[in-house]
């Protein structure tokens, strides 16, 4: 599970009531405390004595240095009045980090007539100079703080930060170049690095080849855990002992590479040279490093490593990717289509009936042994695809649920979209190929919020549209 550091800097201005501000301050820190995610708060409290931002002498020098020493990854600004719209943004354009804004609605006036908060009039205010400043942010309908809205949009919002967190840390091991034939997976590395500071380290066919046999060759905790794991848990009979160690050393060999390297996902050349070169497929090593929160992509496809990693944080890395072909349409159902890889995804999501087979690949001549395979649980996913050409990036997203489909080799789910002609012309004319990465949860409005922190990235929704995502955000199925 992920954790996300938020920092808290509740909001007032002098002119209205101190006391509510004071109030609403622990109302809201209570109940977004209630909402039960894994995330450490870092607030005002100490740096002067009402632990609330509320003028421009409260310095925001001292609410900077506080969060950076804090190392927050996300700012909540939460406005208990009018608020000080210069200090927020001061704060915010300084940090970086994702931005929230939202405040508790406002109660009647007075019988004398006085109001005591004025609290969306100040949500105007900052909204204005937030944009002045340049400060994208996340706002929430002004709402009461036991309003169904407040928890959706808040606990959207952490999830949104935690893929940016992701994002702006990405470092992928690329195993070996690019199949030769797969010019789909082309993709501008140094482009990558310079927009969106995402860091590729190479490493090659030899390299892994060595590691591998080295890891073969010893007994070691990690080695010994991941032959057992591979025993315990799928049919191994078709491939026999002997694949099954080199599987686990290969898995052993490629997690220690990310571990040494610094990196949170892996693209690997998995096929033909490393046949030749060990004499197994990696898929069910690939499989077991993406249920451990390294996701493994195929065919040397960076771009589909890089939208593993948000797909996954996009759950607080509460889920497992699969990195799919979208491969033939279903012979019956004219929106479904067979989501497909060889053997690579995760063992955790193989349907629960017979023991997982542990089996030899169905295409390659030497019949190589190292493919997962079986269909996976149906039900509600989410697909997704980061991809981009001529410098332009952008994050195709649409949701499916699971059907049944005819019985197919290596590892596979059936889905039903709802405008199958749709999503091909769209996936046709690009920029995407076909590949995907699919996760068993609805991360849709997750996934388009983090694009608002991430410049350069264009959010592609098909289902749900644009307006659809935004309507569900401001709560309009709640009224």
């Amino acid at each position: 599970m992920a954790k996300i550091t938020l920092g808290y800097a509740p909001t007032r201005r002098f002119v209205f009531s101190a006391e509510d501000a004071f109030k609403y301050k622990v109302l809201i820190r209570n109940k977004i405390e209630s909402f039960g995610l894994d995330m450490d708060i870092v607030d005002l409290e100490g740096l002067n004595t009402e632990g609330l931002l509320y003028d421009d002498n409260f310095n925001a020098e001292e609410i900077i240095k506080h969060f950076k020493q804090h190392e927050v990854d996300a700012v909540f600004f939460p406005h208990c009045n009018f608020g000080t719209e210069d200090t927020v943004a001061r704060v915010a354009k300084a940090l970086g980090k994702p931005v929230l804004l939202w405040g508790p609605r406002d109660e009647s006036p007075l019988e004398d007539g006085m109001r005591l908060r004025d609290t969306q009039c100040g949500l105007f205010a900052t909204g204005k100079v937030l944009r002045r400043f340049n400060v994208p942010f996340t706002y929430i309908t002004n709402s009461r703080v036991d309003d169904p809205v407040f928890e959706r949009g808040f606990k959207n919002f952490v999830a949104a930060a935690n893929v940016v967190k992701e994002f702006r840390r990405l470092r992928i091991l690329q195993i070996a170049p690019r199949p030769a034939s797969f010019w789909t997976m082309i993709c501008n590395e140094g482009e990558l690095l310079e927009r969106f500071g995402i860091e590729i380290h190479p490493i090659t066919l030899e390299d892994i080849k060595s590691a591998t046999k080295k890891a073969a060759a010893s007994d070691t905790p990690a080695l010994l855990a991941a032959i057992q794991y591979i025993k315990e848990t799928l049919d191994y009979s078709e491939v026999g002992e002997e694949a099954v160690r080199k599987i686990a050393a290969l898995k052993v060999a490629m997690k220690d590479y990310a571990v040494k390297t610094g990196s949170t996902a892996i693209a690997i050349q998995c096929w033909s040279s490393l046949q030749d070169a060990l004499g197994i497929m990696p898929c069910l090593a690939n499989a077991i490093l993406t249920d451990e929160q390294i996701p493994v992509t195929c065919e040397t496809d960076i771009h589909g490593a890089i939208t593993s990693v948000m797909v996954q944080a996009a759950t607080m890395n509460a889920a497992p990717t699969f990195f799919a072909d979208l491969t033939i349409r279903h012979p019956e159902n004219p929106n479904g289509e067979l989501l497909f890889h060889c053997g690579n995804f995760p063992v955790s999501l193989t349907v629960e009936q017979d023991k997982p087979k542990l089996r030899k690949h169905f295409l390659f001549d030497d019949h190589s042994p190292g493919t997962h395979e079986g269909e996976i649980k149906g039900g509600t996913m989410t697909l997704a695809r980061f991809d981009g050409d001529h410098g332009e990036y952008s994050i195709f997203l649409g949701k499916a649920k699971g059907i049944q489909g005819p019985y197919t080799r290596g590892s596979y789910v059936w889905v039903e979209v709802n405008d199958w002609p749709l999503w091909e012309e769209k996936l046709v004319k690009g920029p995407y190929v076909h590949h995907s990465v699919g996760i068993h949860a609805d991360v849709i409005p997750v996934l388009y919020e983090a694009c608002t922190y991430i410049p350069g990235l264009t959010p592609d929704p098909v289902d749900p549209t644009v307006a659809e995502i935004q309507a569900w955000l401001r709560g309009s199925d709640l009224k």
